[in-house]
C-alpha cells in the first residue's frame, strides 16, 4: 500500500510517499481503505521526533484519524459489512491507504457527509466532546474559555459548547480567526497580543471569571487561566503547543478551590477508546446529520502534498482542519 513515510526526523521535506506492507485485520478488527486522513499537530511533533508512536503502532507513518470504507473483516468481526463508510481514531499510521482498527472503535460516517469532511471529524470533535462533556462536565448556563479557538479542536469545541448550552469565550493570536470563530457561535472573542487577556476575560464575565477553561496551548497560559477562572472553576489541559512547563500558583489554586485536569486520547487503553467511540456515535453523530455540528476545513491536499499541509499548519495559518485526500 502507499503511505506517507517519515524518512528521518526533521522539517516537512522529510515526508515521502512510499510503499509499505498492508496491515492485516486480527480478531475483532476491520481493515479500512482510507479515503481521507486528518492532519493534527501531534503529526508535526512525531515528524520532528518529539512524539514517538506508542508500542504496536507504525513508527514512520504519522496520522491519528481517518475516514474510508470497510475493506475486509477480521475473524469474529460482525459489527460492519464490507463497503460501509466509517471514520475513527488510530494511534498512528493514519497517513496510509489502509488502516486496521477494532470494529468497536470505528464510528459510522454521518449521512450526507463527504469522505473529506468525515476525515476532519474524529480527532478534534472526539477530543472536544470528551474533554468538555465527559471529563470536565460543562453544563448549560456555564461559561467556557477556549484557547486557540481557530484551531481544529478549538473550532470543534466552540460548536460542542454551544450545543451544550454554554457561553463561549475564545482566544486567538489572530483577529481574523476570532471573527471567523464568531461565525461558529463564539460569543466573545479575545485577541491575545500580550499578557492582558485574563483581564479581558474577567471584564467579559463581569469580574466573576469563567467556569471552565479548555486549554489547547499550555505553557505560560497556566497562570492567566487560574486568574480567569471563577471560584470552583475547572481547567482541562489538552494541548501543549507553547510548552509543557509552567509555574503554578498553589495559593490561587487553593483559595479558589480550582480543579486542574490533564487529558490525552492516543495513549488510552483500548476499552476506554471504544467507550468514547460508542458514546460519540450515539450522541454526536446525529448532530452532524441535523447540521448542529459540522467540520471546519481549512484545506484539502492530495496526499503527495503532505509536506505543504504540514508547512501550513506549522506556520499557524490554518483555521480549522487540514485534510489529506487519497482520492
Amino acid at each position: 500500500m502507499r503511505a506517507i513515510v517519515i524518512r528521518e526526523p526533521g522539517d516537512p521535506s522529510v515526508l515521502e510517499l512510499g510503499e509499505m506492507e498492508r496491515p492485516e485485520p486480527g480478531r475483532g478488527e476491520v481493515l479500512v481503505r482510507v479515503r481521507a486522513s486528518g492532519v493534527n499537530r501531534a503529526d508535526l511533533l512525531q515528524r520532528r521526533g518529539l512524539y514517538p508512536a506508542p508500542p504496536g503502532v507504525p513508527e514512520r507513518i504519522p496520522g491519528l484519524e481517518f475516514s474510508g470504507r470497510v475493506e475486509e473483516l477480521g475473524p469474529g468481526a460482525t459489527r460492519w459489512t464490507v463497503g460501509e463508510a466509517v471514520m475513527g481514531l488510530v494511534g498512528g499510521g493514519g497517513y496510509a491507504e489502509f488502516v486496521v482498527v477494532h470494529e468497536r472503535e470505528a464510528v459510522r460516517v454521518p449521512a450526507n457527509v463527504s469522505a473529506e469532511d468525515a476525515g476532519a471529524i474524529p480527532e478534534v470533535f472526539m477530543t472536544a466532546y470528551d474533554a468538555l462533556l465527559r471529563q470536565i462536565g460543562l453544563t448549560a448556563g456555564e461559561t467556557v474559555l477556549i484557547h486557540a479557538a481557530g484551531s481544529g479542536v478549538g473550532t470543534a469545541a466552540v460548536q460542542v459548547a454551544r450545543v451544550a448550552g454554554a457561553r463561549t469565550i475564545g482566544t486567538s493570536r489572530t483577529a481574523a480567526k476570532v471573527e471567523r470563530a464568531k461565525e461558529l457561535g463564539l460569543d466573545v472573542g479575545i485577541v491575545v497580543a500580550d499578557d492582558s487577556w485574563p483581564a479581558a476575560v474577567l471584564e467579559a464575565t463581569g469580574g466573576r471569571g469563567v467556569d471552565v477553561v479548555l486549554d489547547l496551548v499550555g505553557g505560560a497560559y497556566l497562570d492567566g487561566n487560574l486568574r480567569a477562572l471563577a471560584p470552583l472553576g475547572r481547567q482541562i489541559v489538552v494541548g501543549l503547543t507553547s510548552g509543557r512547563k509552567a509555574g503554578l500558583d498553589l495559593g490561587r489554586l487553593l483559595s479558589k478551590r480550582l480543579t486542574l485536569v490533564g487529558t490525552v486520547l492516543r495513549a488510552r487503553p483500548l476499552e476506554e477508546k471504544i467507550a468514547l467511540a460508542r458514546e460519540f456515535e450515539d450522541r454526536a453523530v446525529p448532530l452532524f446529520e441535523t447540521g448542529r455540528l459540522h467540520p471546519v476545513i481549512d484545506g484539502i491536499y492530495p496526499v503527495w502534498e503532505a509536506a505543504a499541509a504540514h508547512t501550513r499548519m506549522e506556520a499557524d495559518e490554518n483555521f480549522g482542519k487540514i485534510v489529506l485526500s487519497w482520492e
